[in-house]
């Protein structure tokens, strides 16, 4: 019994030690200067608002991963992006289509709000981005990182994935003696 109390303890321990290192390193995760990020501002709060917002972030984000999936440098994703505004636009008014408002899109620097993800703030500023404003854009929005391809990496795992999950054996411990 002694020797399972001490086993668990330092299974704990190694928990606090594993969990701490995960912690500390999304603290130093910054999204460089030299990033393009994507936004999509919702028309309003609505759940049908909010849905069509999220329809069009997944349809623009597959999208722009096919098309930014080989791009080396940031210079050559800006060369894709504003060479494929025409495809963009083809595709919103598509998916717009039945809708009662409009959309806008456009490359340029956009402010952003302050923004917690995956448990990392990122500062408000100016930044070049994509946006796409559906309607009067007064809902929460959707954005992620186009270059380096932060988002289409995720787009990318989405697709290639079958929600795999995943579980932490000793955080199972811990939770069933403690």
């Amino acid at each position: 019994m002694k020797k399972t109390k001490i086993i668990i303890v330092i299974l704990a321990l190694l928990s606090v030690v594993f969990t701490y290192g995960n912690y500390k390193s999304q603290e130093d995760v910054k999204i460089p200067d030299s990033a393009i990020r994507f936004r999509v501002l919702a028309n309003s709060n609505s759940p049908r608002d909010q849905k069509i917002k999220q329809d069009i972030a997944n349809k623009m984000q597959n999208e722009l991963y096919m098309l930014l999936k080989s791009s080396r440098n940031i210079n050559e994703a800006r060369g894709l992006i504003t060479d494929n505004m025409d495809n963009f636009n083809n595709l919103l008014k598509e998916e717009t289509k039945d809708l009662k408002y409009s959309y806008t899109i456009d490359y340029g620097l956009h402010e952003f709000p302050e923004k917690t993800y995956k448990g990392v703030t990122y500062d408000a500023g100016y930044y070049e981005s994509l946006l796409v404003t559906l309607g009067e854009g007064k809902g929460d929005n959707w954005w992620c990182v186009l270059f380096p391809p932060l988002c289409l990496l995720e787009a990318e795992e989405k697709a290639n994935s079958d929600e795999v999950e995943y579980k932490s054996f000793i955080k199972e411990i811990i939770e069933k003696y403690f």
